[in-house]
């Protein structure tokens, strides 16, 4: 970055955004497979699709800057994914163990999108680019509602996934509970 301003800062930004969203299309389709509960696998699927739109929105900001959106690796968001792969390849976690798992890498993903995406709409609102605070904040919005949808998926799928844990492991887990009272 050669000129440091604002300017540059959130092109840049908007760069490794474009990056971390295309990684996810990348990616969720693989999430989707991956998941035992058609409500989860549905999410995944649906997702993407907003991801796509996602990428689309910015490339019509980068349209209007007249700035190539390329350049720019998501290294927050290549972690991410590599955590997310990780957790398709677990062998040792079953049906709702694993959905659970695949529920807190994602939430990991929204919470790094809200952040990103509050920023820059941030930049753009302070850069006076009004339609780029428009989109920005749509896109802001979806994320935040994605979680949202998460979190209610997450809240029956990690009971389920207590509930699938061996009678063995229960017992053990009560007995260690009781000895600590």
């Amino acid at each position: 970055m050669e000129n440091n301003s604002l300017k540059e800062l959130y092109i840049e930004e908007l760069r490794d955004i474009y990056d971390a969203e295309n990684q996810l299309v990348k990616a969720l389709p693989e999430m989707a497979e991956a998941a035992t509960s058609d409500e989860l696998r549905t999410g995944f699927e649906e997702h993407l699709e907003q991801t796509k739109e996602h990428v689309r929105r910015l490339e019509q900001i980068f349209n209007t800057l007249g700035e190539k959106p390329k350049g720019k690796k998501c290294k927050g968001m290549q972690g991410l994914v590599a955590e997310g792969s990780e957790v398709i390849e677990e062998e040792e976690f079953e049906d709702e163990a694993k959905d659970a798992a695949l529920i807190s890498a994602a939430q990991r993903v929204e919470h790094y999108e809200i952040a990103a995406y509050g920023t820059v709409r941030t930049y753009a609102e302070i850069l006076g680019q009004t339609a780029d605070v428009g989109l920005l904040e749509k896109t802001l919005q979806e994320e935040k509602e994605t979680d949202e949808k998460l979190t209610e998926l997450a809240e029956n799928i990690n009971v389920e996934a207590a509930e699938e844990q061996p009678q063995t492991t229960r017992s053990t887990n009560q007995k260690a509970k009781s000895a600590r009272m």
